[in-house]
Order: C-alpha cells, then structure tokens, then sequence
C-alpha cells in the first residue's frame, strides 16, 4: 500500500492569513514527505472564501525545491480555465524543475460559482477540454513546430519550451465514477482519481473495471494507477470523532452550496446535500477513528484492490499525520522475506 496527500492550504483559515497558512502547510508536505509519504495531489480552486489552493502549478514549483522524492500532482488542474499551451509551458516547467515528477490530474470542472466568476457558461466546458487537452498532448509531443485551429484556440508555427523529462509526457490523471467514463479513462491511457465518499464496495466495483479494461487491450493493470482518496481524521475519543463528523460535513456541504446549479454536468464526485448524508458517507467512507479502526478500513480498501489511498485532512494536523505514520502506515508495509537457510 501506498500513501499520499490530497487537498491543499486550507487549514487553520479562520486563524491565520495567508502567509501563515500557506507556510505550515508547506511544512506539513515537507514532514509527509520526511515520514515516507509517497507523493502530494493539490487542488484548484478559486473564489470561493476558503482559502482553497488556486494557483496549483506555482505552488507545486515551490514545492519541488523544499522537496526530493515526492510526486506533486494536480487534481485536477481545470483545463477549460486555462490557455492550453501556457499550461503546457508551466506543467512541463514543474516537471523539469522537479527532475520528473510531476503528476498532472486533469479535468473539466465542476463548480458553477467558478464558471460564472470566469464569465464562461458551464455547458461549454467539455469542448473547451477536449480542445485545450488535444493542443497540450500535441505540444507535449511535438519536436517540431506546429500549428493549431479550433473551435477556442488558435496557435501558429510555435514549438512549446522546455519540453517535459518524462516521455511522452507526465502522467495524466482524471477523476471518474460511472462505468462508462472508468473504461474511457482505462482507453484513453489515464491513470484513475476515484472520490472520496465512494463505500469500499463501490471502489472495488471501479477498481475491477477499470483493471479488466486496462488487461483487455493487452495492457500489464498497475495498481498504483488508481489513486483513491479518503478524508482522514485520527479521534482518539467520541467528542473527537463527532467534532470530525461535524467539521467534515460543513465542509462538504459547503462544496455542494458551491457546485450546485441545475444545469451543471454531472461530478465524479457524489455530493451530499444533508448532514445525514454526510454522516452515511463518512461513516463507509472515511478514515476516521482509532489508528486500529483506520487499519481496519484501509485493509477493507485493500482486499478489493486498492493500493494507492491519498489521505486528506483538512486540518492538515502535523500531529495526526505522524500518527498515521508510526501506528498505521507499518501495517501496510512490504513484508520481508526470511532468510532461507543455507
């Protein structure tokens, strides 16, 4: 099993400013990264009054100086938002800077008070992303110029500098839920974001879709292709695991607030709109509990599949994080063989 983080610079908001809160959350990265954590997923977000990480690709090249073995991943980098070939430009930048490591989750966007803050109607967000993911994979590619003319972008005789280290291009990573948009996904080449509030049952369902498409194109199925996310939270007490329901569901609550417009696209993320279904989805879905109880959820995860879990915490708790990894994490390790006896 493999573990990494989820999220980004929102905790302590309330009683910090910016600085302060970006600053202990590089920190934090740092010690995950000290504890053995495997790699870091950073989220986009704008707007929203939650301090939520905007400008993912900047921070992420921070990060690869304060950093030496860490993945930095984007999940997901809003491609509908962005001038296809400048993205290009930047994510190759991190990768390079980071001698290869960039991870780059990609997706269409999914929150209404954003495309209406960008002035751009959501209904338009998939043919943005189709066209801005077509230029960035030609880009990527390309060792020589070339042109581009669609629907949104226009570009001409260009070669795009520098080029990324890891070839053809960095891993890319979209978020899927439905069996159709798993075996697309699988087809398409991309590695796997499955969300947060899915029950092991469900993961292991999409798990399994995903590695018989994988297999079916005659394709060697890597489990670390698949990264699960679960919210996690160590409660050593009662009050402390009903104050984690309770903070987890005004957060998700204030996602779905956000998210919600009747014309929206679907999510790859089921969202609750009640306190009840926050507590169902929490109860099933997230690590929350004695470090005992969190092995025994990850090991639920584990037995359908499951072998790269990326943890988010919103309170980014250095102190929970170092005990996840003393009591947790080494029952998770890669058993040694015994010596055999000569």
């Amino acid at each position: 099993m493999r573990f990494g983080l989820f999220g980004g610079a929102t905790a302590k908001a309330q009683q910090a400013n910016d600085s302060q809160i970006y600053s202990e959350f590089i920190d934090y990265i740092v010690e995950a990264e000290a504890l053995g954590f495997e790699s870091v997923f950073l989220v986009e977000h704008h707007f929203t009054g939650m301090a939520q990480v905007s400008a993912t690709l900047t921070f992420l090249s921070y990060l690869a100086a304060r950093t030496k073995r860490m993945r930095l991943g984007t999940a997901v980098t809003v491609l509908p938002w962005h001038n296809p070939v400048l993205l290009a430009e930047q994510a190759a930048t991190v990768d390079l800077v980071s001698g290869g490591r960039l991870d780059l989750g990609i997706g269409r966007g999914y929150r209404y008070s954003e495309f209406a803050g960008f002035c751009m109607p959501i209904e338009e967000a998939g043919e943005r992303y189709d066209e801005a993911l077509e230029v960035i994979k030609k880009a990527w590619t390309s060792t020589k110029r070339f042109s581009h003319h669609g629907k949104r972008w226009h570009f001409e005789d260009i070669i795009v500098e520098p080029p990324p280290i890891q070839k053809p291009h960095p891993p890319l990573w979209i978020g899927a839920a439905s069996e159709r948009s798993i075996r697309q996904a699988a087809e398409g080449g991309f590695n796997l974001l499955l969300d947060q509030l899915a029950t092991p049952e469900m993961i292991g369902q999409r798990v399994a879709t995903y590695r018989t498409t994988v297999e079916a194109q005659g394709r060697r199925f890597d489990p670390s292709t698949i990264g699960v996310t679960r919210a996690l939270h160590v409660a050593m007490s009662q009050r402390e695991r009903e104050w984690a329901y309770e903070m987890r569901a005004k957060f998700l609550l204030t996602v779905h607030q956000l998210s919600s417009n009747p014309n929206a696209p679907t999510s790859a993320m089921t969202r609750p709109t009640s306190f009840a279904d926050v507590r169902i989805a929490t109860e099933e879905a997230a690590l929350i509990g004695r470090p005992d109880e969190i092995i025994a959820r990850i090991k639920a995860l584990e037995a359908r599949g499951v072998e790269y879990l990326l943890l988010l915490d919103v309170t980014a708790s250095l102190d929970a994080l170092r005990v996840f990894a003393r009591e947790v994490m080494p029952a998770f390790a890669p058993k040694q063989r015994a010596a055999q006896p000569v």
